[in-house]
């Protein structure tokens, strides 16, 4: 047999030869392939048919689908959104988006988006410090704040930096 032969073919060979009754031993060599291959494809066959495990095949071949792609317009009202809101979080951003416009839209797309307008932080620098921190020299001077998504659930968090 040919060690070129495509797999389809093999496969309608493997059928020939596993419906004849030739044995399990002697079909894997002259079809150049392995033995735990062949026993896949004789199960496969067996549950479905030649024609269905081909056209079953035929599709798992077939390559990853594209990508789906973010509508533009989402895109402007995620930058409008961001600047408008003084360089917001993502989660703020999605809550926004909901809460307004009514569009459900992952984190990992928000920000893939702020990336490609915005300058967001450097992947390289991750662990490097960002300046100084504004330290509070009284009580409720100054307050840091942050957002936790928890899905429906948002927790606002705010520290006192001069008690912690």
């Amino acid at each position: 047999m040919s060690h070129c032969m495509d797999n389809i073919t093999k496969i309608r060979i493997c059928h020939f030869l596993w419906s004849n009754g030739v044995s399990h031993e002697d079909i894997p060599e002259p079809l150049n392939i392995h033995r735990a291959t062949m026993y896949r494809w004789i199960k496969k066959l067996k549950h479905g048919g030649l024609k269905h495990f081909i056209k079953q095949y035929k599709l798992a071949k077939r390559g990853r689908k594209q990508p789906r792609k973010t509508h533009p317009i989402t895109k402007i009202r995620i930058c409008e959104i961001r600047k408008k809101y003084k360089n917001c979080c993502g989660e703020k951003i999605r809550y926004i988006l909901k809460r307004d416009d009514e569009i459900k839209i992952s984190l990992s797309t928000i920000y893939r988006v702020s990336h490609e307008y915005f300058t967001l932080r450097s992947k390289w620098k991750k662990k490097s410090k960002r300046g100084p921190v504004k330290k509070g020299t009284k009580p409720r001077d100054v307050i840091q704040t942050d957002t936790v998504d928890f899905g429906d659930l948002y927790a606002f968090t705010m520290i006192d930096t001069f008690t912690r």
